[in-house]
C-alpha cells in the first residue's frame, strides 16, 4: 500500500515549519486568507519560503480571491500549489491553473453524499481534491476541527488525486486512513494548542500516526 502523505496546514510561525520537515510531512499550507487566525502576510511567506527552501512543499490557500492577491502570494511563498477554500467555481479554477501555470487543489466541502458528488464538475479544471467537513454558516472555511462522515467517500472513485482534511488529529488519523484509503490526510486545528497556535510536539505525533 502507498503510504500516505501528509499536510499540516496553517504553518505561519519558524518553529513549526522545522517541525513539519523534522516529522517529514511532505507538504506545508500557507493561509493567505485575511480573517483566518492562521493568516501569513507575504513578508512572512517570504521568511518561511526560504527557511523551507526544497525541503517541503508549500500550498497557498486562498478563499474567492482575485488574481492580484494569488500573484502576490505565489511570489512571496514560492509556492508548488494553489488551494481554492472558497466558493470557486469549475470555470474560476480554470482560469487560476490557466493564468499561474500552478497545480490547482479545490476543496469541497462534506456534510451529505451529494457534496462528494460535485468532484466531478472539476474533473478536468483542478489538479487535485480535497474533501474537508462542511463548516456551519458565518463560520471561517476550514480549521474549525470538525469531521464528517468518512463513510461518504467509500464509493469515491472520481480520476483526480484527493486528500482528506476535517477534524483530523493524531488520535484519529489512522482510522480515517484505514476507513477511506485517503492518499493525502491534512491537518490545522488538530495540531494546535489554540487557534493559529501550532503544537510541535503535535505535528510529530500526527505525522507518526498517519504512517502507522
Amino acid at each position: 500500500m502507498t503510504e500516505t502523505l501528509v499536510k499540516i496546514c496553517g504553518i505561519s510561525t519558524p518553529e513549526p515549519l522545522a517541525a513539519c520537515i523534522k516529522a517529514h510531512a511532505e507538504w506545508v499550507g500557507f493561509n493567505f486568507f485575511p480573517p483566518s487566525p492562521r493568516f501569513l502576510s507575504s513578508v512572512t511567506a517570504a521568511q518561511l519560503a526560504a527557511q523551507a527552501g526544497t525541503a517541503i512543499r508549500r500550498a497557498g490557500v486562498f478563499v474567492d480571491a482575485d488574481d492580484a492577491a494569488i500573484a502576490e502570494a505565489v511570489q512571496a511563498g514560492r509556492l508548488d500549489a494553489i488551494q481554492l477554500h472558497g466558493h470557486e467555481s469549475p470555470e474560476r479554477a480554470a482560469q487560476v491553473r490557466q493564468r499561474f501555470g500552478l497545480p490547482v487543489w479545490k476543496v469541497l466541502s462534506v456534510s451529505v453524499v451529494e457534496d462528494v458528488a460535485r468532484a466531478s464538475t472539476y474533473s478536468e479544471v483542478a489538479d487535485f481534491l480535497l474533501f474537508d467537513a462542511k463548516t456551519p454558516k458565518g463560520q471561517l472555511p476550514g480549521g474549525m476541527g470538525l469531521a464528517f462522515d468518512w463513510g461518504l467517500l467509500a464509493a469515491y472513485r472520481g480520476p483526480l488525486p484527493w486528500g482528506l482534511a476535517g477534524g483530523l488529529t493524531a488520535a484519529n488519523v489512522a482510522e480515517a486512513i484505514r476507513l477511506t484509503g485517503a492518499p493525502l490526510v491534512d491537518t490545522s486545528s488538530g495540531v494546535e494548542r489554540s487557534p493559529g497556535i501550532k503544537d510541535v510536539d503535535k505535528i510529530a505525533a500526527f505525522c507518526k500516526a498517519a504512517r502507522l
